[in-house]
C-alpha cells in the first residue's frame, strides 16, 4: 500500500535541504532533498505557467503530477486552478519535501483551511501505477469512488550532465504513464488533459517522436508546443500542452518570463504544427549595406519557430533577411526600425541598430587600434562586440575598446556584429 501524506499537517522533520527562491515572495523558502534544489522550477516560472493553464477549460477533477519531485509546480497549479491535488513521488524524502512546499504555499496564502486542501495529498508511489495510486487514496480518503483526474503533469527525471536527452532516458517513460493513467482521465470538450514537461534538448525528430506516443493513445489529440525562456538566449523550459489543456488554433507558443516579479509575461502564439517542419527561417547570404539596420533577437525565440511570426508584429511589410539563424545571436537585416513600443517586445531583441561602418579586419586585441579610429569617426562612445569570439578572448578585445574609448569624448552608443564566414566587421549606432 502506497504511503500517502497531507500536505496540511507536513512537517520538515529529517529534511536538511531547503532554500529560498529568488523569484518567490520574501521569505518564501522550499525544501528538496535528494539534491533537487537544481531540478526545482522557479517559482516564477510555475506561476506564469499556472495562470495560462487557468485559461484552459479543464474537466472536473483534481490535479495530479505524477512524478512531482519537490512539488512547487503543482502547488502553484493547485493555488491557482483552486482545486485539490495528487503529487506522486517514488523518492520518500523528495515525497515529504513536496508536502511540505504544497504546506507553505498554502500558508503563504492563508489557504491551509480551503476546501481544495481537503483532499490534496502527496503519495509515495510509483507514478506509473495509475489504478494503485487511485485506489489507496480512495480507501485513504474514504471515498466513495476513484478520485477524478483533470490534468496530468508529467516531468520526468532526465540525466543531468548531459548534452542531449534521449525519450528512452525520461523516468518515468512516456509510454508506461499514458498507460497507467489514460483510463482515468476526465474527458473536456477537446479531450483529457495533459501537460508534458521534456527537456529543451529534444531536437525537432525526437519532439515528433513525443508526438507520436500521444497519438499512440489518443489519436490526434489538440496539442500546443510550448518554449519558455527567462533570457540569457535559450530555452529554459519545453512542454507539449495537450486536450483540454491545449489552445485551439495554437500549434507554438513562447513565453519570455520578466526580469522582474509582478509583471506580465512576453506571449508570441501561432506557428505551424511540428509535422509540417520546425519553422526556423532560412539563412540567406547577402552583403552588407550602409544605412541597414542589423538586429540581433531572443535565440530562444528563434528555436520556437516562431520569429517569423513576431516580427510580423513589429515591423512594416518588408523583406527581412536572415544572415544568422542558429546559435546564441539570430541576426536579421532590414530597412525600417522595428516598433518596439511595448516594453514587452524589447525583451524580445538583444541589440538593434543602423550599419554606419564596414570594416575588414581581424577582431583581435592587436587590431583593436585600427577598430576604433573608425568609431572615433562615427562620434561613438561604446561599443559592445556582440560577435563570436573563444571565451578566453572576447573579454580582452572588449576590455581593450572600453579603456581606448574611455578615453575620448564620443556620444553614441554602438554594437559590433560579424559578417557570417568573413571577417568584415559591422558597426551600427544602437537605436
Amino acid at each position: 500500500m502506497p504511503k500517502i501524506l497531507n500536505p496540511a499537517d507536513a512537517s520538515a522533520e529529517g529534511l536538511n535541504e531547503s532554500a529560498p527562491d529568488s523569484t518567490a515572495p520574501a521569505g518564501m523558502v522550499f525544501y528538496h532533498a535528494s539534491e533537487g534544489k537544481p531540478l526545482a522550477t522557479p517559482w516564477q516560472v510555475a506561476l506564469i505557467r499556472s495562470q495560462l493553464l487557468a485559461r484552459a477549460a479543464l474537466p472536473e477533477g483534481m490535479i495530479l503530477d505524477c512524478a512531482c519531485g519537490s512539488g512547487i509546480q503543482l502547488a502553484a497549479h493547485a493555488s491557482v486552478l483552486q482545486r485539490p491535488a495528487i503529487g506522486v513521488e517514488l523518492d520518500p524524502r523528495r515525497a515529504q519535501a513536496s508536502a511540505m512546499n504544497l504546506h507553505t504555499i498554502a500558508s503563504q496564502r492563508n489557504e491551509l483551511d480551503a476546501e481544495r486542501m481537503l483532499t490534496t495529498r502527496v503519495v509515495v508511489g510509483d507514478g506509473r501505477d495509475g489504478a494503485g495510486i487511485l485506489s489507496a487514496l480512495k480507501e485513504g480518503l474514504g471515498l466513495e469512488e476513484l478520485p477524478k483526474i483533470a490534468l496530468l503533469h508529467l516531468d520526468p527525471a532526465r540525466p543531468r550532465n548531459s548534452r542531449t536527452h534521449g525519450l528512452d532516458e525520461m523516468e518515468p517513460r512516456l509510454d508506461e504513464v499514458f498507460a497507467g493513467w489514460a483510463p482515468y482521465l476526465k474527458e473536456g470538450r477537446t479531450g483529457p488533459a495533459l501537460l508534458l514537461d521534456l527537456s529543451p534538448r529534444l531536437t525537432h525528430e525526437q519532439r515528433l517522436e513525443v508526438e507520436a506516443f500521444v497519438d499512440l493513445s489518443w489519436p490526434g489529440l489538440l496539442r500546443t508546443w510550448v518554449w519558455t525562456s527567462r533570457g540569457r538566449g535559450r530555452v529554459d523550459r519545453l512542454a507539449l500542452w495537450l486536450g483540454s489543456a491545449a489552445e485551439e488554433g495554437v500549434a507554438r507558443r513562447f513565453v519570455r518570463v520578466p526580469p522582474t516579479l509582478g509583471t506580465e509575461p512576453t506571449l508570441v502564439a501561432g506557428g505551424r504544427r511540428l509535422v509540417n517542419g520546425s519553422g526556423h527561417p532560412v539563412q540567406v547570404n547577402r552583403p552588407p549595406r550602409r544605412g541597414e539596420r542589423i538586429s540581433i533577437l531572443d535565440a530562444a525565440l528563434v528555436e520556437s519557430g516562431l520569429a517569423e511570426d513576431w516580427l510580423k508584429r513589429v515591423t512594416k511589410s518588408e523583406k527581412i533577411g536572415w544572415s544568422v539563424v542558429e546559435g546564441r545571436r539570430p541576426q536579421i537585416h532590414h530597412d525600417h526600425p522595428l516598433r518596439l513600443e511595448d516594453p514587452a517586445d524589447r525583451l524580445l531583441v538583444q541589440a538593434t541598430g543602423r550599419v554606419v561602418a564596414l570594416a575588414r579586419m581581424a577582431l583581435s586585441v592587436t587590431h583593436v587600434d585600427r577598430l576604433v579610429e573608425v568609431l572615433l569617426e562615427h562620434d561613438i562612445r561604446s561599443l559592445t562586440v556582440r560577435a563570436t569570439l573563444p571565451p578566453e578572448v572576447q573579454p580582452k578585445v572588449q576590455g581593450a575598446i572600453d579603456r581606448q574609448l574611455a578615453r575620448r569624448s564620443g556620444r553614441r552608443d554602438a554594437f559590433l556584429v560579424q559578417q557570417p564566414g568573413d571577417e568584415m566587421l559591422l558597426i551600427c549606432i544602437a537605436e
